[in-house]
């Protein structure tokens, strides 16, 4: 999974208002639209390539984020060290919830690709803006209609394809369940995010949420008496690229062009994650879903474009 994709209530703030009815509408940024199709390319390749990769689930989420760590630690330290020095307590505490959410995020997803297949598991891990809804409601904000009926859509397909996976196997079933389960921590971590980003910079955040994120999983990989090295070098360059595509292109590029496009067209974008992680799979790992899921990944999908384009008020 990737880091968190940008939340479409969430961040309703932060999208465009409505242009006059009189006028044109101004044309999307052409250089944007590039660069969102370079994100959803990267995070489309996170799961075949961890399904992919011969290494212990926790070990890849651990080392994916320690060399995270490593390529944004030298520009954070040198840009933004007074802000580093600066954060107080209440926003540390708080970028350190929201890394150990991440770090549950990555424990639940990234096994889950071994157990059920990846266009089930990806599915149900882009139910993150659902989730987001719901903890939203709990603290009082109210949704549109369009969010709500979305969000009914889309469990209906959360339903269907879990219920497709029990009659495949019950640990197909299992790997569901966690699928939903890293949802919904990545809703927990965005929530908890977005507040922290309210006073601090994404750079900082992002170093001290992704350490957190790292040492939370050091000490998972250590309990659980998970291997942390002697794999081929092949194994290596697969965590690095996973970094590079899934971490500094998906994510990075897609929230540098949430600005532009607006949280509804980034967020409907990044669902086409899930039918290009089940293309790539099917192509390259030769993993093909059975017939009776593609209504189900429909139905997910549709409810989620629903929640997104009802977001934007």
């Amino acid at each position: 999974m990737p880091a968190a994709r940008p939340a479409t209530a969430a961040s309703a703030s932060t999208a465009p208002r409505p242009a006059d009815p009189g006028v044109p509408a101004r044309p999307l940024p052409r250089i944007d639209l590039l660069l969102l199709a370079v994100s959803v390319s990267g995070i489309s390749l996170s799961a075949p390539l961890i399904s992919a990769t011969a290494a212990p689930a926790l070990a890849i989420a651990f080392w994916r984020n320690v060399m995270s760590v490593g390529v944004l630690g030298p520009y954070a330290l040198l840009r933004h060290r007074a802000e580093l020095r600066g954060i107080g307590r209440r926003q540390l505490l708080l970028a350190a919830a929201a890394g150990a959410l991440l770090a549950v995020h990555f424990a639940l997803w990234m096994p889950s690709l071994r157990m059920t297949s990846v266009a089930s598991a990806t599915a149900l891990v882009t139910t993150t803006p659902l989730w987001t809804i719901l903890l939203m409601r709990l603290f009082g904000v109210r949704a549109p209609r369009a969010v709500w009926i979305g969000t009914a859509v889309a469990f209906a397909g959360v339903l269907v394809l879990t219920g497709v996976d029990l009659s495949l196997s019950p640990r197909a079933l299992l790997g569901d369940a966690l699928a939903l389960g890293a949802g919904l921590a990545a809703a927990g971590y965005m929530l908890i995010g977005a507040e922290v980003r309210k006073t601090v910079s994404t750079t900082a955040y992002t170093l001290v949420c992704y350490a957190t994120t790292a040492v939370v999983l050091l000490a998972v990989c250590l309990v659980a008496g998970t291997p942390m090295s002697g794999w081929p070098a092949g194994v290596w360059w697969q965590i690095a690229l996973l970094m590079v595509t899934a971490q500094l292109l998906g994510h990075s590029l897609s929230n540098r062009v949430v600005r532009t496009l607006g949280p509804s067209v980034t967020s409907t974008a990044i669902l086409l994650e899930t039918p290009g992680a089940a293309l790539i799979a099917a192509l390259w790992l030769g993993q093909w879903p059975p017939v009776a899921a593609y209504p189900a990944v429909l139905l997910i999908l549709l409810g989620l474009v629903l929640v997104a384009r009802g977001g934007r008020r």
